[in-house]
């Protein structure tokens, strides 16, 4: 069949099943965006092509299948950067297309050129895969590589560009192919590791799951609902695998933050960790509470690269593969041979009920501004059933770790790379992956969402149901903390506090959203009820104690200890 070179691109998309596309069309794009849109794909042109890359970043959380992005030629590719290392950081396969002159420009001798600059090489160090698209012969290759690169090992970023000479080209070309005809899918562990695993696991008298960031992203969620209901055994999260899986909630303990979770830890003989790069915030598996009993604890580790195996710790039987085999596996061998619940479990799951429960009473609600803990508090006691849970921010994220009265099963926020501001661009992005219908709360802080304000344009747009949560302190509370830790209180603080006129609700209205100012912990909640039958994206300001947020951080000598090198 004869198709120019960006339909081609689409057809090849379409076969790994991507259907949504981010990014700010121009003239390298137009033919491509109109194309997409009338092929049926969902078409978002946010405000900054970093929040696209976010936007796709955000997708791939949620239906586990690579994000796409795209960027114009020059200063638009160049705000894809941050997004672009985010990507890398976050172990995200998004693919990001990138436009470019035409080559004749590029060679020229002259100085002068307009919206010109050398790409590819300085985006090198940032992705996995990086090419350009230099013959439109090339495109099935390209293409098929980034998809190949992004998704195999430890999954990352591609950048490809195709100069605007190339755009227009036409090709003849068959159908293309699926994914399993040009790289692995779905890759099994060898059936002698498994059954090494299956017997570790049957010794074992008090095995846990650990559970990491990929099962989410990857929705491997129900595979690892049935090892666990085999097993009877709790389940701890890593900091970066907040989301919860139906039905193994009140099991689930965070690690580091819940008492239950620290003792289960302890105690265990075999553990089986899933879905996680064992890095600084689980003390890569051998410090801090890992340390009690390791000589005596078994590990079984599920990981797609080959080349993580035995760098941060060791293992007993690694399991080299995709988690959404090779937990099926597992599943499939132990079938018969299920455990009575762990001694401890009933226990450690009245004590964590207990735990969250009296915190949600203890939580202060302060005096002419809410606390922080309660900011959490009450938000999270009105999130939607069936919602999607988004966090950004720095000191009311590390409230929210402790506070938290909500067990979401999809969680997205920014966990390995810190960046702030994503949370906003990540909402649309995720909400958008699952169709728009299902209600999003953005729980955050006044700094990290005036990042990318401006995409609450692009949320009430596509009429999305998200209410955006804002904990006001107008400040950076986590760098007001530092100078206090630093110099002592009432000491300079220089460059971390803005103005106390911005009002967030006004803000909103004047995007076309709904939004309500709050002071007091009690009119959180009837607010955010009131947000959602409005209709509209919303943003609820509620202004929080700035004390609070600098200096009473809970928690934060646990958070302290993920600097494993002692960075701080």
């Amino acid at each position: 069949m004869a198709v120019k070179v960006y339909e081609r691109i689409l057809h090849l998309f379409e076969a790994e099943g991507i259907d949504t596309l981010f990014g700010i069309p121009d003239p390298n794009f137009v033919h491509m965006f109109i194309t997409a849109e009338k092929r049926g794909w969902k078409v978002v042109a946010p405000h900054h092509e970093e929040s696209a890359g976010f936007m796709a970043e955000a997708a791939f959380r949620m239906t586990g299948k690579p994000g796409l992005c795209i960027g114009t030629l020059g200063p638009g590719v160049a705000n894809l950067a941050g997004a672009m290392m985010c990507a890398k950081v976050e172990n995200s396969p998004v693919i990001f297309l990138g436009g470019q002159r035409a080559r004749i420009t590029e060679q020229r001798v002259r100085r002068g050129r307009i919206q010109f600059i050398k790409q590819s090489g300085l985006f090198e160090p940032s992705v996995k895969y990086c090419a350009s698209i230099e013959y439109a012969n090339q495109t099935d290759e390209i293409i098929r590589e980034a998809l190949r690169a992004t998704q195999t090992g430890t999954p990352g970023p591609a950048y490809i560009e195709y100069p605007a000479h190339v755009i227009q080209e036409e090709l003849d070309v068959g159908e293309p192919l699926p994914p399993s005809a040009y790289r692995l899918v779905e890759q099994g562990a060898s059936a002698q590791m498994i059954e090494k695993a299956v017997q570790l696991i049957k010794a074992a008298k008090n095995p846990i799951l650990l559970v990491g960031h990929a099962v989410h992203c990857f929705r491997g969620g129900e595979s690892v609902k049935a090892l666990a209901n085999i097993l009877n055994c709790p389940v701890i999260q890593t900091s970066g695998g907040t989301s919860f899986i139906s039905g193994l909630e009140d099991r689930t303990f965070p690690y580091g933050f819940s008492p239950a979770a620290v003792e289960a830890v302890v105690k265990s003989d075999c553990c089986i960790a899933i879905g996680t790069e064992l890095g600084e915030p689980v003390h890569y598996g051998v410090g801090r509470h890992w340390k009690e009993n390791d000589a005596n604890r078994k590990w079984i580790y599920v990981e797609l690269d080959p080349k993580a195996i035995g760098v941060n710790r060791r293992f007993d039987a690694p399991l080299v593969g995709d988690l959404r085999a090779i937990v099926p596996q597992l599943v499939e061998a132990l079938k018969d041979s299920p455990r009575k619940a762990a001694p401890d479990l009933a226990t450690w799951v009245k004590a964590d009920e207990k735990r969250v429960a009296d915190l949600g009473e203890s939580a202060p609600k302060g005096g002419e501004r809410v606390h922080t803990a309660r900011f959490v508090v009450e938000a999270t006691k009105a999130f939607p059933k069936d919602g999607i849970m988004i966090r950004d921010g720095g000191a009311t994220v590390i409230f929210q770790w402790t506070y938290s009265q909500a067990k979401p099963r999809d969680v997205i926020w920014n966990q390995n790379f810190g960046h702030l501001g994503t949370g906003l661009p990540y909402a649309v992005g995720a909400m958008v992956a699952e169709g728009g219908k299902r209600p999003g709360m953005l729980l955050t802080s006044d700094s990290a969402f005036l990042f990318h304000v401006s995409e609450l344009e692009t949320a009430a747009r596509l009429k999305l149901p998200l209410v955006c949560v804002v904990g006001v302190d107008h400040q950076w509370g986590l760098e007001v903390g530092v100078y206090k830790r630093t110099f002592g209180k009432g000491s300079a603080e220089t460059g971390v506090h803005w103005s106390k006129d911005v009002r967030f609700d006004k803000m909103a209205e004047g995007f076309g959203c709904y939004g309500e100012y709050v002071d007091k912990a009690e009119d959180i909640g009837p607010a955010i009820a009131r947000a959602y039958a409005s209709g509209k994206t919303a943003v609820i300001h509620v202004a929080i104690d700035p004390t609070v947020n600098s200096e009473e951080m809970p928690n934060y000598s646990e958070f302290r200890t993920w600097y494993a090198e002692g960075t701080q």
